[in-house]
C-alpha cells in the first residue's frame, strides 16, 4: 500500500468495523444537554477526556498520516500555514470555506503575489516566522527555518518516511534528489539507520530548493508553479522539527516520550495502545497563535475501548467527551434514535469524498476481456442502484450520492450525470441493450474484490442483487482490509486470469478545495505500479498531459477548468462508478463546548474534532 493510500485505508478499516459510517462531528455555543453554554473560561480549566479504540499511530509528525494523528499533534505541532476553526455547516457555507483554506499558523502571513512572498512567476515562495513562537525547551527557544527544513529532510529517513512523499517530490527542486542521495547512503549495508548517522547524513546534504536567509525566513523553489502549494504546506507533515529530534531514531519510543512542542499542549505521559496524556505547554502564548487556544488544563486519551457501542455510551454518561477520531464511532445503530430524539449533542457534518466507489479492472482477461470494453462498463454505469448502496450506509441523512470523480465541495466539481439512472436507482433496459451491444447479449459473469467488514459485504450483496437483472452475474471475492488493498493495488498481477474484474475502495482526499493533485492524480494518473492508486491501470496519456497543465496552473480558475476536464475524460471512459460521499456524524459529552452551534469544533482536514477550541463546563474535573 502506497503512502497516499496509509491514511484513506486506516480511515476506512475503523470507519467499517463501526458500521460503516463516517464518523466525525462539529460543535459549538450550547452545551451538548441543550443549555446555553457560557463563553470560553479566563485562564485553563478541566481535563478533556479522549476515548478511542487504538489512539494514534504516530507521535512524529512525519509518518503521520491518519485522522487520530491529527488530532492529537494539533495540540503540540505548529506549522507554517494550518487551517483555522469554523462552522462548516454545508460544502457552500462560509463555514466549510474558512475551515478549509489555509491560513497563517507560524507564518506571519499566508504568502501571494500581492504581498511579495509568491514570486519568480510562481515557483518561489518565502515565509516569514512568527517571533514569539517558542520550543517547550529550557530556556525557551524560538522555532526558526531550520526547524521546517529539519522536517523536510526527515522526509525520506530510512526507519520511518513521511506518509506521502509525492507531494512534495513533484513540486519542491531538489527534493526528488535529495531523497535518492538518502536512499543509495542506506542502501550500504555498513551505514546503520541509528540515530547518528541519519543526523549526521541530513545535516551534512541539502535540498536546493529550501533555504533560510536568515533565522526567520524560509525560501521555496519549485520546480514549476503549483496553484494547490499551500494546501501541501499546511498538512502536519510540514510542522516545524526541534534540533532535539537528532538525538532519536525518528518515530521511536524514545522520540514520543522525549516529544519538544510548540503548541498549546506539551505530552507528558505516554503509553502506546493505552494512554496519552497532555497538558499545558507554559512556553506557549495565545498571542503568537491564530489558530489554537489553551481552554483547557489537561487533555487525556484512553485508548483500547473498541466497541463504538461502548463508546457512545461512555459519552452520553460524560464518563468521557468526545471519541479519537476514528471514522464510524458513532455507532451505527444508533444513528437513527439520535437523529430521531434531536439529540443536541450529536450532528452530522458535511464532507467531501468517493466512500465507497466501484472500479473496474481494465486489463483483465477475464470473460473475454469485458473490463476493456468501454461499452461493458458503460451499461454496470447505468445498472447500478446507488440508493440501494445509500441504503446500506444509513440514508440520504448521512451519505449524498454522487456521479463525478470529484467529489463535491471542491474545484473543477459540477454536479452532472453521464449516465443517467432514474434518480440513482438504476436503469436496467439500458444496462441490458449496452451489453448486447458490446457483445454480451446473453450476458456475463465478474469477479468482485471486496474488504470482508460487514458494511461492504451488505454493499457488495446490494450491487449484486442491482446488477443481475440487466445481466451482470458478480462472484464476490472478499478479502480482509489487510490485504484487499494489497491486492487491488498489484498491477503487475492483475492483468492475468482469475484476478479481480471490479474493486471496491473509498478515497478521502488530503485537503479540500483545489485538490485535484490529492484525487484525480492518485487514482487516475498512468502508475501501473505495485501498490499503484490507479487501481485499474487507467493509461491514458492526454489525461496525464491535462493532469500536468492542471497542477501547474497559476490561477484557481484555470485550475478548475482543467480538473473539470479532467474529470470527464475520466467518467466519459468509465474508469470508475462514483458511489457515496459519506457525512460524519459525531457524538459529545454534556461538558463540551466551543465557539459555534452545537457540542464539538469539528475541522474537516483533521477529520475529526479540533480539541484546541474546546473549552468544558464550569465546575466539571
Amino acid at each position: 500500500m502506497t503512502p497516499m493510500t496509509k491514511r484513506v485505508a486506516a480511515l476506512t478499516v475503523a470507519l467499517l468495523a463501526a458500521g460503516g459510517l463516517a464518523a466525525c462531528g462539529k460543535s459549538a455555543s450550547t452545551s451538548g444537554g441543550g443549555a446555553a453554554a457560557a463563553g470560553p473560561p479566563s485562564k485553563p480549566a478541566g481535563t478533556l477526556r479522549i476515548v478511542a479504540a487504538a489512539g494514534p499511530d504516530h507521535i512524529d509528525t512525519v509518518p503521520a498520516y491518519y485522522t487520530a494523528d491529527y488530532l492529537l499533534e494539533r495540540a503540540y505541532a505548529r506549522q507554517l500555514l494550518a487551517y483555522p476553526y469554523a462552522v462548516p455547516t454545508s460544502l457552500t457555507s462560509p463555514g466549510w470555506k474558512k475551515a478549509t483554506t489555509p491560513a497563517a499558523d507560524v507564518a506571519t502571513v499566508v504568502p501571494s503575489t500581492a504581498n511579495g512572498g509568491i514570486t519568480n512567476g510562481g515557483k518561489t515562495y518565502t515565509f516569514h516566522i512568527r517571533p514569539g513562537v517558542d520550543w517547550n525547551t529550557s530556556p525557551a527557544r524560538q522555532v526558526t527555518a531550520s526547524d521546517f527544513i529539519r522536517e523536510f529532510k526527515a522526509f525520506s529517513n530510512p526507519v520511518s518516511p513521511v506518509g506521502n512523499p509525492l507531494y512534495y517530490q513533484a513540486t519542491i527542486a531538489g527534493m526528488t534528489k535529495y531523497s535518492n542521495e538518502e536512499a543509495a547512503y542506506f542502501a550500504v549495508k555498513s551505514h546503520a539507520p541509528t540515530a547518528t548517522n541519519i543526523a549526521n547524513f541530513q545535516n551534512t546534504h541539502t535540498i536546493s530548493g529550501l533555504s533560510a536567509p536568515n533565522p526567520m525566513t524560509l525560501k521555496v523553489n519549485l520546480t514549476a508553479p503549483a496553484s494547490d502549494f499551500l494546501y501541501m504546506m499546511a498538512i502536519p507533515f510540514t510542522s516545524a522539527r526541534p534540533v532535539e529530534y537528532d538525538a532519536y531514531v525518528p518515530n521511536s519510543l524514545q522520540q514520543a516520550t522525549h516529544t519538544i512542542s510548540d503548541g498549546p499542549y506539551q505530552i507528558t505521559s505516554y503509553v502506546p495502545g493505552k494512554s496519552l496524556t497532555m497538558n499545558i505547554n507554559p512556553a506557549w502564548k495565545q498571542s503568537t497563535d491564530p489558530i489554537r487556544h489553551q481552554y483547557v488544563k489537561e487533555i487525556t486519551e484512553t485508548d483500547g475501548v473498541a466497541s463504538a457501542q461502548t463508546q457512545l455510551a461512555d459519552e452520553q454518561a460524560d464518563t468521557f467527551d468526545i471519541d479519537g477520531a476514528d471514522p464510524g464511532t458513532t455507532s451505527a445503530t444508533a444513528i437513527p434514535g439520535l437523529l430521531a430524539k434531536h439529540d443536541p449533542k450529536f450532528k452530522v457534518w458535511p464532507d467531501s469524498n468517493t466512500f465507497p466507489y466501484v472500479v473496474f479492472n481494465l486489463r483483465s482477461p477475464n470473460s473475454g476481456g469485458a473490463m476493456g470494453k468501454l461499452g461493458v462498463r458503460q451499461a454496470i454505469e447505468y445498472g447500478i442502484n446507488k440508493v440501494a448502496v445509500q441504503k446500506v450506509f444509513g440514508g440520504p441523512t448521512v451519505t449524498q450520492i454522487i456521479n463525478t470523480a470529484i467529489p463535491p465541495g471542491n474545484v473543477g466539481y459540477q454536479n452532472y450525470n453521464l449516465y443517467p439512472d432514474n434518480n440513482g436507482n438504476g436503469d436496467t433496459a439500458k444496462c441490458k441493450s449496452m451489453l448486447a451491444a458490446a457483445g454480451y447479449p446473453h450476458g456475463l459473469s465478474l469477479t468482485y474484490l471486496y474488504p470482508n467488514d460487514s458494511s461492504d459485504t451488505q454493499t457488495f450483496v446490494s450491487l449484486q442483487a442491482s446488477l443481475k437483472p440487466c445481466g451482470v452475474n458478480l462472484k464476490g471475492k472478499a478479502e480482509p482490509g489487510s490485504s484487499f488493498f494489497v491486492d487491488l493495488g498489484n498491477s503487475p498481477e492483475n492483468n492475468k486470469a482469475g484476478t479481480w474484474d471490479m474493486g471496491q475502495p473509498g478515497w478521502f482526499p488530503d485537503w479540500f478545495g483545489n485538490n485535484g493533485r490529492t484525487v484525480i492524480a492518485p487514482l487516475f494518473q498512468t502508475n501501473c505500479v505495485v501498490n499503484t492508486n490507479n487501481y485499474g491501470c487507467y493509461n491514458n496519456p492526454a489525461l496525464d498531459a491535462t493532469i500536468k497543465q492542471a497542477e501547474a496552473a497559476t490561477t484557481l480558475s484555470a485550475a478548475g477548468t482543467l480538473w473539470h476536464q479532467a474529470d470527464e475524460t475520466v467518467m466519459k471512459n468509465a474508469v470508475i462508478v462514483p458511489l457515496l460521499n459519506q457525512l460524519q456524524p459525531y457524538y459529545t459529552s454534556t461538558r463540551v463546548h466551543n465557539l459555534g452551534s452545537t457540542a464539538i469544533a469539528w475541522q474537516p482536514n483533521i477529520g475529526g474534532p479540533d480539541i484546541t477550541n474546546i473549552w468544558l463546563s464550569p465546575s466539571t474535573p
